[in-house]
């Protein structure tokens, strides 16, 4: 299948549904080969493979808590992480916890919270900031509860260190640098996944295999079916999904930004990024929400590392930021949300913010060397954006002088000079499975039957396209931001795949969700509960030798409950 440009795909439904597979086999369909050469640690096909009772794909923090859990119950297990770092975004700058209601967050997560704050009961953490000084606040709440002795906010590097030492406290073996090699088949016994291999030429063996990574590569390589983009709000009996144009009214530009290259005149074409047009509001696209890096930014002068710009620096890609502040933007071009020692965990804000939108769309079925690019344009893109911010002649004084004081952290990522080391892939491949949760799950408008997590915050989506809107000027679409009413179940089903195909291999993050109800199933907390159910039911599996389309869910129940996961609330429960 012809992949579409990276910056135009292709608005078509039917093609969407290809990529779920949706075949009586329910085997994904394989696009294209992906990877790059492998390295001088190649192994030949005659070693031994590394086998374990459960191999997890990808450190994120589901992957830990997966792997935690599934070692809990005494099987062996192999965790793999591409990189270099455990914990996901939660290492990677995402501090700022999106965590909605706390008090349904349970289990392991809130074993991580209680972490961070037993970290910064140290009086050493506290080295650029006096405890006193760093105030309370968090996302809608306290970010610091003594009475629950847990925290909210918290340093990329204390993240890690908290992953990092937990992990090296249980009997996981974790194989760093271990990238899931994708142009090589998956070797099955029957339905049974029996061994992949790492880029390094590596084998692992296992009985349960998880998909932990946030691009659900595993469940590609699993001939499981997924889907990429946005399902119409016809598919699901939905109202918040496919193409959201009249809805995007924040993060959005001021009215008035001109969308030509020589503003006013049409024949000189759109600036780069930009649709002249969309199909209708609910329509299906592949089209992803859009992501960026989330710097840990400070403005202590004995901590900061200046903004360089990128050696390729270009004016004309910050065109659209430009024309924003002279339609009247002035602030929000990046948040400053602080987290202790005075460092950020900057976000996107605004129309013209940190987020590079609509630049990502072929990432999730992107080979590895693609990925790299298309990561690599967005960090050249962002510290654009900030040099920008900071430096250029053509943004007002006040606004450089309010940008002007913050740099990277020299003590954050310092193996990458201070930037992350992973950019926020906020949506990848879905899993398609019998079981698919929907924006009316997570209204409570449809029952959850078989609760293994719950989740609670805003259904949330990034813009995903730039366009001409109807008043000739540029818009941001996609954005969208409502509130579930409540705590809501996620199901057992949105973590298995379908009955008739591979019947070994579980996923937490790339979970069988709709776009929409994806944007609030997809916070950190929730990955983590969700990680935490995954290496229940693979302990059942191996317990049974059974497959793990035949979960016990009465037995799931029992165990989650145990070990301390919230699956209803105090008054849902009567």
């Amino acid at each position: 299948m012809e992949r579409a440009p990276v910056h135009d795909p292709t608005f078509d439904a039917a093609r969407r549904r290809v990529l779920a597979g949706g075949a009586a086999a329910g085997a994904g369909l394989m696009l294209g080969a992906c990877g790059g050469p492998r390295s001088a640690r190649d192994a030949s096909a005659d070693d031994e493979p590394i086998a374990a009772d459960v191999v997890v794909v990808g450190g994120t923090s589901a992957g830990v808590t997966t792997a935690l859990e599934a070692a809990a119950g005494g099987a062996s297990v192999v965790l793999l992480e591409a990189g270099r770092v455990l914990g996901g975004m939660s290492s990677a700058g995402l501090g700022f916890s999106d965590t909605g209601r706390k008090e349904v967050i349970g289990g392991l997560a809130r074993e991580f919270y209680g972490r961070v704050f037993e970290a910064y009961e140290d009086d050493a953490r506290w080295r650029w900031q006096a405890r006193a000084d760093f105030g309370n606040r968090g996302q809608g709440t306290v970010a610091i509860d003594g009475a629950r002795r847990t925290m909210w906010l918290f340093e990329p590097g204390v993240a890690r260190s908290i992953f990092e030492d937990w992990i090296a406290s249980s009997p996981v073996r974790v194989e760093l640098g271990a990238a899931l090699d994708r142009t090589s088949p998956g070797v099955f016994d029957g339905e049974r996944l029996t061994e992949i291999r790492t880029t390094d030429g590596r084998r692992f063996r296992a009985r349960v295999f998880v998909d932990a990574t946030y691009e659900g590569d595993l469940i590609e390589l699993a001939h499981l079916p997924f889907v990429v983009g946005r399902e119409s709000n016809a598919e699901f009996g939905e109202t918040l999904n496919g193409v959201q144009t009249a809805r995007a009214l924040k993060n959005q530009f001021p009215p008035g930004v001109d969308p030509w290259i020589v503003a006013g005149d049409r024949d000189s074409g759109l600036l780069p990024g930009l649709r002249p047009s969309l199909p209708p509001d609910g329509s299906a696209d592949l089209g992803v929400q859009a992501y960026c890096f989330r710097l840990a930014l400070t403005d202590v002068p004995a901590n900061r590392l200046a903004v360089a710009p990128p050696p390729d620096y270009d004016e004309r890609d910050h065109e659209l930021l430009f024309r924003s502040i002279e339609a009247g933007q002035r602030k929000h071009f990046l948040t400053l949300d602080l987290m202790p020692n005075r460092k950020t965990d900057s976000n996107n804000w605004n129309g013209a913010s940190s987020d590079f939108v609509g630049q990502n769309h072929d990432y999730p079925l992107a080979s590895d060397a693609e990925r790299r690019a298309i990561v690599a344009r967005h960090e050249r893109w962002q510290r654009g954006h900030l040099w920008t911010l900071q430096n250029h002649e053509r943004v007002p004084a006040e606004i450089r002088a309010f940008h002007a004081p913050w740099g990277l952290a020299a003590d954050e990522y310092t193996d990458t000079g201070g930037w992350p080391h992973a950019v926020y892939v906020r949506e990848g491949r879905r899993l398609r499975s019998d079981f698919v949760e929907t924006e009316r799950h997570v209204r409570r408008e449809l029952p959850v039957e078989r609760p293994i997590a719950m989740g609670s915050y805003n259904m949330d989506s990034h813009n995903v396209w730039r366009h001409v809107g109807a008043d000739g000027c540029v818009r941001n679409e996609g954005d969208v931001q409502v509130p579930p009413g409540g705590p809501y179940g996620i199901d057992l089903g949105v973590v298995l795949p379908p009955r008739g195909a591979t019947t070994n291999v579980l996923t937490p993050t790339a979970v069988s969700a709709t776009h929409i109800a994806f944007g609030s199933i997809r916070m950190e907390p929730v990955f983590m509960a969700l990680g935490q159910a995954c290496g229940a039911i693979a302990i059942q599996a191996l317990e049974r030798d059974g497959d793990v389309q035949d979960t016990d869910y009465a037995r799931l129940r029992q165990r989650l409950l145990a070990r301390g996961a919230v699956l209803v609330t105090a008054d849902q429960r009567g």
